[in-house]
């Protein structure tokens, strides 16, 4: 359906020059992209004929869609009304600002808590609308504000009147409640089962979308009520932690456009906390994102951020994830120099880390365990399938019931290597080990990787134990996302 505008609507004829696409390539991106969100659209070059001279508005999530397919081609977002389509439902931009201004700072995010319920209830909601709309550039404004100033110089907050209550913000009477360091254990011990869940369920188990809730319900009214500088940067901080791992989650699950949006105002708490270690936690992840959606040199980029700022701050076995972390970057450019590189000093710094450091507790999940897994990915990304089987082996030494999708994941990855190998049998073993963790946990990034694993063993299609495999990855693959 479509609503018309007066006129033809020049703006988006003039961006689909500049973007060199045609009205039929314009129709084709439109409805893959809408595919990828389960959106049946058939829109063709005579639709586009329509909203440009005619000044037809697409109705749903089409506009977004429109947006982000140019966005794609420009390497850019590409905002509404640079297209002519402002006119469209709202809030495209929700979560990508960075604003300066701490009270800005917790409108973006306490914005952004409420509109992700709201989607939730609607059954994908403005993700929905917002398919397609990852975009790496989104990170640089983020990325560069935050290595200027990791710090804000004071977050203390005093209101009169019934928005300041955050203990109790339902009741008029109790207005001039301020939180206290209760408020934020509350937060921290949300923040911990949470973890505990997504690592052990994946991102999309239920659980886990208990996160957007209790930023929404919990977190939200303690930012917009009274508190000092001191209870405000410890509660600045364990909601960053919340919003890192609601972006993590979303990260897990495919929703690439909510995990970016959760990851940028992540970063922007970690900087009224004025906690360094964990924004670079913070950029670390948009790191790992962005490799995995094919934009390493910016991965790059985002963890040598993270590494730069927390020299002389954080502790060895963080200073040690993070260049683990730049490493999978390097690799997945095809960089062997700079991968090994990062990869000696990841491992360098963890032998420096002690039982007595004060690490940070969302740093739990790091060990040697998890250096070998990434270390594996990284040789695997760069074809050396010896060195993968050597790092997947001491990965999978101890796996734990803790880590399930960390173990599904190593068990991919070691298929791989045996397949690599010429080692087709133990290949169809770990890939049928892998496939039965996968299927006891809800996790998106888990189920590509066995696609990719199947996508490998095409050429071995006739062998019975590879269609044994295909037959028992069969209802993963099938599975709603």
């Amino acid at each position: 359906m479509s609503r018309e505008q007066r006129g033809p609507n020049e703006k988006l004829g003039t961006v689909l020059a500049l973007a060199g696409i045609s009205n039929a390539g314009l129709a084709r991106r439109v409805n893959d992209l809408g595919a990828q969100r389960g959106l049946t659209l058939r829109y063709d070059k005579t639709s586009v004929a329509r909203w440009v001279s005619k000044g037809m508005v697409p109705q749903g999530a089409a506009p977004h869609l429109i947006a982000a397919a140019i966005g794609q081609k420009l390497g850019r977002p590409v905002p509404l009304h640079e297209i002519g389509l402002a006119d469209a439902d709202p809030a495209p931009e929700v979560g990508l600002a960075f604003p300066r201004d701490v009270g800005e700072a917790v409108k973006a995010a306490t914005e952004l808590y409420r509109l992700d319920l709201a989607g939730r209830r609607a059954g994908g909601g403005i993700w929905q609308s917002l398919a397609g709309s990852f975009s790496v550039s989104a990170y640089a404004t983020p990325a560069s504000r935050w290595l200027i100033n990791p710090a804000d110089s004071s977050v203390e907050r005093t209101l009169r009147g019934a928005e300041g209550a955050g203990a109790a913000p339902e009741s008029p009477d109790d207005a001039s409640a301020r939180v206290g360091h209760s408020d934020v254990a509350k937060l921290r011990e949300a923040a911990e089962d949470a973890r505990r869940w997504d690592s052990k369920y994946g991102g999309g188990d239920w659980r886990s979308s208990m996160v957007p809730e209790c930023l929404r319900v919990d977190a939200a009214p303690l930012l917009l009520a009274s508190y000092s500088d001191e209870v405000g940067r410890a509660l600045f901080g364990a909601t960053a932690e919340l919003t890192r791992l609601a972006g993590w989650m979303a990260f897990d699950t495919g929703q690439q456009e909510a995990a970016q949006r959760y990851y940028i105002q992540a970063l922007r708490l970690a900087r009224a906390a004025a906690d360094v270690p964990l924004g670079g936690y913070v950029l670390a992840s948009m790191s790992l994102q962005a490799t995995y959606r094919g934009f390493a040199d910016e991965g790059v980029d985002l963890a040598q951020a993270a590494v730069e700022r927390n020299r002389g701050l954080a502790t060895a076995r963080t200073m040690s994830f993070f260049r683990l972390v730049e490493a999978r970057a390097h690799a997945k450019a095809s960089d062997a120099a700079a991968a090994g590189a990062a990869l000696k000093a990841a491992e360098s710094w963890l032998e420096r880390s002690r039982e007595g450091d004060t690490d940070p507790s969302w740093l739990g999940f790091y060990s040697y365990d998890r250096f070998a897994a990434d270390a594996a990915e990284c040789y695997r990304d760069l074809k050396a399938p010896r060195q993968v089987r050597r790092f997947t082996e001491q990965a999978l030494s101890r796996p734990t019931e803790e880590y399930i999708r960390s173990h599904g994941l190593r068990l991919v990855v070691s298929a791989v290597a045996e397949l690599e190998s010429g080692n087709l049998d133990a290949a169809c073993a770990a890939g049928t080990r892998a496939v039965e963790v996968a299927g006891r946990i809800s996790s998106a990034r888990t189920t590509e990787y066995v696609r990719d694993l199947l996508h490998r063993l095409e050429p071995y299609g006739d062998e019975p134990r590879v269609a044994e495999l295909r037959e028992r990855a069969r209802p993963l693959l099938m599975a709603p996302a």
